[in-house]
Parts: C-alpha cells; sequence; structure tokens
C-alpha cells in the first residue's frame, strides 16, 4: 500500500535545488551592494573636483582677459574659465554615470533604505545639468560681453548675443532646482540631507540669478541706447538720515546712453531740486499715508514709501518741472552700491586729492563728511565732487574693453540684490524691472509678507548708527487664521559725544526733553494682505499705531524715540490669513544690514493640502 511521505521530506530536496539560487541572490546582493559603496565613493571624489573648479570658474571669470595663473602652470581668464568649466562638466559626468545603472537604480527603490540613494542620484544628475549644460553657456555668453568695440561704448550687439546662451543657463538651473527640490529631504543619511541642503540652497539663488541675466541681456540693449538717445535721472540717497527706499535723496546727475556711449552731462545738490513741485498724484492708498509729509512736493521726504517706482514717478516729474526735460527713467544708488562697484574697478580721486576707495566710501559719505566741513555749502559740494569722481570712474571702466566684463558682472550682482534701483518710463520694461530686485517694487498679491520700514523722524543723521533686527514667528492656528509674532528692535549705536552738531541737531524739537545723539523714527510695519494687528507694544507697554494701506498691504506705523546709547524693542501681534509658507521680507537699505529671523513653525494647513 503506498504510503504519503511527511511534508518534510517532500520540501527538502527543493529545498536544496533551491539553496544554490539563494547563494546567488545574496552574493548579487552583496555585489551590488560593494559596486554602490565603491562608485558612491568615487562619486564623492568627483564631486569633491566640481567644487574646486567652479570655485576656480568664479575666480577665473571675475580676472580681466589676458589675466594668468599665479603659478603660470594654467591659462588665466577666459582661458581658465573654459577649463575649469571643461573640467567640471567631464567631473560631474562621470559622478552621474557612477550613480546610475541597474544597482543604483534597484537600490533607490527599496522602501526605507533607498532615499539616501534617490538623493544622491538625484543630486548628481542635478550637477551634470548645471555643470555639462548651464555653465559652458555661461561662459560663452561672458565671451561676448568681452568683446573690445573699440570705441570706448558697451557692446549692446555683444549683449544681445548673449542673450540666448543666458536663456539656455536660467533654464537649466531651474530644472536643476525643480528636481533637487523633488528629492527626499529627510533621509536616514544625515550627511545626504545635508549635501542636498547646500545644493538646493546654491540653486535657489542661482536660479533667480540666471533669470534675472538673461532679462538684463534683454533690457539693457534698449535701455542703452540701441534705437536712440536715452537720458535718465541718477539720484544718489544718502542712509545716514533714514527713507523707506534707502536714505534721503541727496545729489543727482543726468545720465545719458547713446549705442552703448553712455555720459554723464550734468550734475546737482538735492537744494536745486527743493522748489521743484511736481504735484503728481499717486492714488488715495499714498496720499492717505504721505500726504501729511507732503511727500510729492518735498523732495527730502519723496521716497519715504519702500516702493521705489513711487519715487522714481516723483524725481522723474520733478526734473520735467525744473528742466522742462522728460526723461526715459531713474537710477538710485547709495554708497553700498558704490562701494560694490567701486571694488570691481579700483579707486577714484576727486579734484581736491581724496581717494574714493570701495573700502572708505560709505563711511566719508555718511559720516567722515560731517566732521571735515562744518559748513553745509561746502559739504554738499564735496559730496557732490565725490559723487561726481566715483561716477566718472565707473564710466571710464565700463569703456575699458579689459574692466568692462568685471564691472558688468558686479552691476549685474549690485542691481540683483537690490542696492541699485531702476524705474522705466517705457512700460514694456518697467512690467519687467518692477518684477525683479532692482525695480524696488513692494509686490502686490496674497502672499506672506513681511517688511520693517523705517524714516528718520528727527532730521538728525544718526541712522549710520543705527542696528535693526527683525523676528518674524508663526506661533498656532486658530479659526480666525494664523496668528503671526513680530519683534522689531532699534539700537541707536551713536557715541554721546563728539559728533558735529548738523550730526545730532534735530528739527523735529520735541516737547520733552532730548539728550544729544537721542534719535526719533517713524516704524512702519508692512503685513501680509489681509492681516490685521491685534496688539502692539513698545518695551512692553501697549501702544495704539497708526493704520493705513500700501499697495495691498496693511501697514501700521508708530512714532519711536531712541536714546542714544539705547534700544526700544516694538511687539506686533497679528492675525493673518491662513498659509503653510514663509513670509517675503523686505529688506531696507541702511548703512548696517538688517538682521533677520523667521520661524515659521509647523505653518498652518491650506484648503486642499
Amino acid at each position: 500500500m503506498f504510503r504519503r511521505p511527511a511534508p518534510g521530506r517532500l520540501l527538502r530536496p527543493h529545498l536544496r535545488d533551491v539553496r544554490p539560487l539563494l547563494w546567488l541572490a545574496a552574493g548579487l546582493v552583496l555585489a551590488g551592494a560593494g559596486w554602490i559603496a565603491a562608485t558612491g565613493l568615487m562619486a564623492r571624489s568627483e564631486l569633491s573636483a566640481v567644487q574646486v573648479d567652479l570655485k576656480t570658474l568664479r575666480g577665473s571669470l571675475m580676472s580681466p582677459p589676458g589675466a594668468t595663473s599665479a603659478a603660470g602652470r594654467k591659462p588665466g581668464g577666459r582661458e581658465l574659465a573654459e577649463w575649469a568649466a571643461r573640467s567640471a562638466a567631464q567631473r560631474a559626468g562621470r559622478a552621474h554615470r557612477l550613480t546610475t545603472g541597474p544597482a543604483w537604480y534597484l537600490a533607490a527603490q527599496l522602501p526605507l533604505v533607498g532615499g539616501p540613494l534617490r538623493t544622491v542620484r538625484g543630486t548628481t544628475d542635478a550637477l551634470d545639468r548645471l555643470a555639462g549644460r548651464a555653465l559652458p553657456a555661461v561662459v560663452r555668453s561672458v565671451d561676448h560681453l568681452s568683446t573690445d568695440t573699440g570705441g570706448g561704448h558697451i557692446d549692446l550687439a555683444g549683449l544681445r548675443r548673449a542673450g540666448p546662451d543666458l536663456e539656455h543657463a536660467a533654464t537649466e538651473v531651474t530644472a536643476a532646482r525643480a528636481e533637487v527640490d523633488g528629492l527626499p529631504r529627510q533621509t536616514w543619511s544625515s550627511t545626504v540631507d545635508r549635501v542636498r541642503g547646500r545644493l538646493a540652497g546654491t540653486l535657489g539663488t542661482m536660479a533667480p540669478a540666471m533669470e534675472n541675466a538673461a532679462a538684463g541681456a534683454r533690457l539693457l540693449p534698449p535701455m542703452l541706447g540701441e534705437d536712440g538717445m536715452r537720458r535718465y535721472l541718477l539720484v544718489f540717497q544718502n542712509p545716514a538720515e533714514a527713507r523707506g527706499t534707502g536714505g534721503m535723496p541727496g545729489a543727482y546727475a543726468v545720465l545719458t546712453a547713446d549705442g552703448g556711449r553712455l555720459a554723464l552731462p550734468e550734475f546737482g545738490r538735492d537744494t536745486d531740486m527743493a522748489t521743484a513741485r511736481p504735484g503728481i498724484d499717486l492714488g488715495a492708498d499714498f496720499a492717505a499715508m504721505y500726504a501729511h509729509y507732503d511727500a510729492v512736493n518735498t523732495w527730502a521726504n519723496s521716497n519715504m514709501s519702500p516702493h521705489f517706482p513711487y519715487a522714481a514717478r516723483i524725481w522723474s516729474a520733478a526734473w520735467a518741472r525744473k528742466s522742462g526735460e522728460r526723461v526715459d527713467g531713474v537710477l538710485s544708488l547709495g554708497p553700498g552700491s558704490l562701494a560694490g562697484l567701486l571694488a570691481a574697478v579700483g579707486p577714484a580721486r576727486t579734484a581736491d586729492g581724496v581717494l574714493v576707495t570701495a573700502r572708505n566710501v560709505v563711511d566719508l559719505t555718511e559720516r567722515t563728511n560731517y566732521a571735515m566741513y562744518r559748513d553745509s555749502v561746502r559739504r554738499k559740494a564735496f559730496l557732490l565732487d565725490v559723487a561726481r569722481t566715483a561716477a566718472g570712474r565707473l564710466l571710464a571702466a565700463a569703456g575699458d574693453p579689459r574692466q568692462r566684463p568685471v564691472l558688468l558682472r558686479s552691476l549685474y550682482e549690485v542691481l540683483s540684490s537690490g542696492d541699485m534701483t531702476a524705474w522705466s518710463a517705457h512700460a514694456p520694461e518697467e512690467r519687467e524691472l518692477a518684477a525683479r530686485p532692482v525695480g524696488g517694487s513692494v509686490p502686490q498679491g496674497p502672499r506672506p509678507y513681511a517688511g520693517l520700514v523705517l524714516n528718520n523722524a528727527a532730521g538728525t543723521k544718526l541712522d549710520y548708527y543705527l542696528d535693526r533686527s527683525l523676528e518674524w514667528s508663526s506661533d498656532r492656528c486658530t479659526a480666525a487664521g494664523r496668528e503671526v509674532t513680530v519683534k522689531a528692535v532699534l539700537s541707536n549705536r551713536a557715541p554721546s559725544a563728539g559728533l558735529p552738531p548738523y550730526v545730532t541737531d534735530r528739527l523735529d524739537k520735541p516737547a520733552y526733553k532730548t539728550h544729544e545723539g537721542d534719535n526719533r523714527l517713524l516704524l512702519s510695519y508692512f503685513g501680509t494682505t489681509g492681516a490685521r494687528l491685534t496688539e502692539a507694544t513698545v518695551d512692553g507697554r501697549r501702544v495704539l499705531v497708526s493704520p493705513g494701506t500700501e499697495r495691498g498691504h496693511p501697514v501700521y506705523t508708530l512714532d519711536v524715540e531712541v536714546p542714544v546709547g539705547g534700544r526700544r524693542t516694538v511687539t506686533l501681534h497679528l492675525l493673518e490669513p491662513v498659509s503653510d509658507q514663509p513670509p517675503t521680507v523686505l529688506r531696507q537699505r541702511l548703512s548696517r544690514p538688517m538682521r533677520v529671523t523667521v520661524r515659521p513653525g509647523a505653518g498652518c494647513p491650506v484648503d486642499g493640502a
């Protein structure tokens, strides 16, 4: 009689048959892991070399044409840039190839384990795109900008030729940024997470920078007189006395551009514009905010709003009233932007023999001049001479093919940072400018926003010594919206004695007792559209504020006396519309940079999220 064997006896032969397959599978897993480890180390080595190449590339692009390396072993200038770009592209390509293939792909799909591998694959792919596609286009665009026109003017045709390469580079960098932003952010490998975070930060800065560069290649040819002469009003701001767009408007100049050839045929003092009363209408909200200060008709108060196009329109109309001439646009810069540009082209010397450099121009125009000249007329003449000398040095560099590429890159950095602002009377150009930092616009729309704006209310020149910090934090979400706390700290670092009377004398003549060096500021906070204030305090004491609206943003203004050597802490509690985003922060360009801390908290869930 047939007897059925026990189940274990049936399975043992099959297990013996499968065992080689299991050993093979285990071997393949170990081999794959070894391959991933080995190629990962090689890829890391290649990426480290890419970082060195990128550093070399940046340095070579900043050097004048024809430069050689210090060691003399490698070419300098454009040749070194091309060599570094090729090397970076080759190394990034090898790193990308090392992290592709079946082993990397399959391992990256594994749950829990695959997160860092997906990040590594995506990172090397993004760097391959950046180094292999974007950077060569950037180097080619620099070559176009380095052309010697032989006529002492900016090569507008070269700018046009650079445009397609810059557009291509902007597209590739934006794509790389999107890829890195889509990678896992928190994996079991903190090292990989940090690398992804650093690359995301770099691309987050680079992408808008490349977009701005491409826009510059589109805008600069017509703005520099490609189709006929353009005329601009150039206004120098002095942040020693704070205004919404930076500092009080001081000296001015007329800048002409004709076929890329720049000239400064006229300079003037702020007092020359004091009687020009343009009387233009900037809308009901502007009138409600600034009519008390007669901002439209008073040159010194014309830029109390942080929205630069308002000031530009006032200045343009004032110049037309004074001279009978209309301008094609308005440019504005302060000592900080002059310092950045002089760092690229070198120092200049005034008619009196004063050397104006990148290192001393801020101090010279915001502090030292008040001690040098007690007479206001002589002091203003000196500041005008500084402006004329610095501007002349920049124009000379613009006409020098050896310095032009460095100047253009420095100018681009100043413009893209918002240190120098521009407004065009031509609507299509202004739409592009207003969408970028160079336009100095306060944006409209529902996106979270935080703007701390200061205007000097005492007529002193003490804001050179002002320290500012802004802390924005989201506390919790309620049915009424997102609770937000804003803390602004103002510190008056002015010395208590020894400053010239012109710096410390107050024009506001307050009814209360003050001391030498005390300062008074109008603090305005621009909040998110739809936000409302629930409480305001100064040093913990509740205060009343003056509400207003500008470009859709609620604005809360209060008068703050800041004693010499002292500080004031202004705290605002607001309810904002529901959002899971941190705010866009307005950074008013004063003598000392503002310290900003943003703590978005957990955020509020939005509908559909």
